[in-house]
């Protein structure tokens, strides 16, 4: 782990993600990349017509003076902090400069969610997370001391999480956390024997080239079945793979990947497909 990538809108959701992101830095001997994208108005900085220059500059540094305030806190202490400040405010960039900086991760502040209140409605997270092409870790909570030990990923082993599994098999070594995988099983339809449900994990593995132990877990929902197993393993991370730009609602089948993210306790990282 090199480089974490942290999305600050100075909301306290993006103070908790800052402070997970630390807490990984700390271990890993990471350096963390604050990424702030002051809220503009695009005629204000790209219109000749009506320009006021020195507006943009007062604009710009009032910005980047809040930037440095929420980063000079006690938990960023001995941490290589780099702010970078992008005058924009398209999420789909967020990929591009983790992109330009080899970064290893991003980790975002968000809501959860409470009834009808949803969190991937239209939010920023949601488009982080279907651009981009690196794991993207959202953090709902405070975490006095994130460590990522006990590491679950859920998927339905199907050939096109292939590639998904390869990221979060890589994504665990890069943070020596212990993966475990796991197949939920539900009633009805999609219901598989357990010498069904291990030949189609069979072959998963045979095309990925590598073995990993794992577990079939029962339940009435596959969401459902995530969260009990991350819970009764006492997982630090839930993993989930994201078809990027199609969203979240096209994992298993429905809103499954947005119910766990929006529902699960615990912290969440996606995995494009």
């Amino acid at each position: 782990m090199k480089k974490i990538i942290v999305p600050v809108d100075f909301s306290i959701q993006s103070e908790y993600a800052m402070k997970a992101a630390c807490s990984l830095a700390k271990k890993h001997e990471a350096e963390i990349l604050a990424l702030h994208m002051p809220e503009l108005n695009r005629a204000l900085i790209s219109s000749s017509e009506g320009f006021h220059p020195e507006q943009t500059v007062f604009l710009i540094k009032l910005a980047e003076k809040r930037f440095n305030n929420f980063l000079n806190k006690p938990y960023t202490q001995g941490i290589t902090i780099t702010p970078i400040v992008k005058h924009f405010k398209v999420f789909s960039e967020v990929n591009e400069v983790a992109d330009k900086h080899d970064a290893d991760l991003i980790i975002m502040g968000s809501h959860g969610a409470e009834g009808f209140k949803e969190i991937f409605v239209g939010s920023n997270t949601e488009k982080v997370v279907r651009t981009a092409d690196v794991p993207v870790g959202i953090i709902k909570d405070e975490i006095p001391d994130f460590a990522i030990e006990r590491f679950v990923f859920a998927c339905d082993f199907k050939e096109e999480n292939l590639d998904a599994y390869s990221k979060a098999k890589a994504f665990a070594d890069l943070l020596n956390a212990n993966i475990e995988l796991v197949y939920i099983n539900t009633p009805g339809d999609s219901f598989l024997s357990t010498l069904d449900a291990y030949g189609k994990i069979n072959r998963f593995f045979d095309k990925a080239g590598n073995g990993q132990e794992m577990d079939i877990y029962n339940d009435y929902t596959v969401e459902q079945g995530i969260l009990n197993f991350a819970e009764g393993t006492e997982a630090d991370l839930i993993g989930i793979p994201t078809h990027g730009r199609k969203g979240l609602a096209h994992f298993f089948r429905g809103s499954i990947g947005e119910d766990i993210a929006n529902h699960a306790k615990l912290p969440v990282v996606t995995f494009k497909i």
